[in-house]
C-alpha cells in the first residue's frame, strides 16, 4: 500500500525549504520591491519626466518631490531587501503605495470604458503591493529579518 501522508508530507517538507531558502527570500523581496527600483531609476533617467509627473498630480516645487520620491522608493526598497529596518521599510512602501494609488489612480472618478478598466485593475493591484508589504513587516515584526 503507498503511503500518500508521507509522500505529501516529503514534497511538503521540499517546499517548505525551498520556499523558505535564503535565496528565495531575497529574490521574493527584491521581486516586490521591483516597481519601487525600476520607477525611481527610470525618474532619475528621465528628469524632466519625473519633473512634469510631480506637476501632473499638484506636488510644489515637482523638482523638490521628485528628488524626494526617487530617494525615498529607492532607500525604503533596499531596507526591504536588505533586511535593515525590513518592517519600517515595508511599512513605508505600504503607506506610500496606498498615498500614491489614491491620487493616481481615482478609477471612480473615470467615466465607464477601458480607461476606467485600466484604472481599476491598477487601484487593486497596488492595494495588493500595499497588503503584501504590511505582511512583510509583520513577519519581520513577529519572526524577526533573519527567521
Amino acid at each position: 500500500m503507498i503511503d500518500h501522508f508521507s509522500s505529501t508530507r516529503r514534497r511538503g517538507s521540499l517546499l517548505a525549504r525551498i520556499t523558505a531558502a535564503p535565496a528565495t527570500r531575497f529574490t521574493a523581496l527584491l521581486a516586490l520591491c521591483s516597481a519601487y527600483i525600476q520607477g525611481p531609476l527610470t525618474k532619475f533617467f528621465d528628469f524632466q519626466g519625473a519633473i512634469a509627473e510631480m506637476d501632473h498630480f499638484g506636488f510644489h516645487p515637482p523638482a523638490f518631490f521628485a528628488v524626494a520620491v526617487i530617494a525615498f522608493e529607492l532607500a525604503a526598497s533596499a531596507m526591504v531587501v536588505s533586511g535593515i529596518l525590513r518592517w519600517a521599510g515595508a511599512l513605508a512602501l505600504a503607506g506610500f503605495t496606498l498615498l500614491a494609488t489614491v491620487i493616481a489612480l481615482r478609477f471612480w472618478e473615470l467615466p465607464p470604458g477601458m480607461d476606467r478598466m485600466m484604472a481599476t485593475n491598477a487601484f487593486f493591484e497596488h492595494l495588493s503591493l500595499a497588503g503584501a508589504f504590511i505582511i512583510v513587516a509583520a513577519i519581520d515584526l513577529t519572526r524577526g529579518a533573519g527567521k
